[in-house]
């Protein structure tokens, strides 16, 4: 059974303060992100959702996700939303060397920079599994990159949880500032199509305003 906390610890956002957890703010505002797209016909689902609620969200890309699918990369910049590098092969940092993890993220980069020229200064970046080194998230971070990482997990990815269980992990720990994360891949969809716009609607009702990083 995989481990992972729904609503971040305290003790770790104080431990890793470099990294962004949530965005305090006085305006009620929680932040929607996305993980490992594009994906064909989900990434567009996602898109549909928040365009039909009229809110931006921030897409952390996967680079040979972009390579494979450029259209519907493109289709989010369209749509004004902000995108992120989640490195360009889905590494996870803890079991890759620095100068590997850094080489696959500036491969993401410049495929990012090719398609785009409004990447967001500073860049964001998510680390898959949200495993980074401290030494690979120092050195991310002196390159100009903002290390984003969340307040509560959907656990959409989850197979083993209902999309009910998915549904409550986000609207009961959602509060103020709060960073949420689902993802727009295949594996996620099931708990993501039930989640997702029920989330959005409960967490209207509950007065938040969505915005967007960066």
């Amino acid at each position: 059974m995989n481990f992972y906390w729904i609503k971040t610890n305290s003790i770790v956002k104080k431990i890793f303060s470099n990294q962004v957890w949530d965005i305090p703010n006085t305006g009620n505002k929680i932040y929607l992100t996305f993980d490992d797209g594009p994906t064909p016909k989900i990434t567009e689902w996602v898109l549909s959702v928040l365009k039909a609620h009229h809110i931006k969200a921030t897409f952390f890309c996967i680079g040979d996700n972009i390579r494979k699918h450029p259209e519907i990369f493109r289709k989010v910049l369209a749509e004004g939303h902000s995108i992120g590098n989640h490195t360009y092969n889905h590494l996870q940092g803890w079991m890759t060397s620095d100068k590997s993890y850094l080489d696959n993220t500036l491969s993401c980069d410049e495929i990012l920079q090719q398609e785009t020229t409004d990447i967001p200064q500073p860049r964001l970046f998510r680390p898959p599994y949200g495993k980074i080194r401290l030494s690979q998230s120092s050195k991310l971070r002196k390159s100009g990159y903002k290390i984003i990482m969340w307040d509560v997990l959907s656990a959409d990815f989850d197979t083993t949880i209902s999309k009910e269980k998915c549904l409550e992990n986000v609207v009961q720990n959602t509060t103020q500032g709060s960073i949420i994360v689902f993802h727009d891949s295949q594996k996620a969809f099931k708990n993501l199509e039930y989640a997702l716009p029920r989330a959005i609607e409960i967490l209207k009702e509950k007065g938040f305003r969505f915005e967007k990083i960066g």
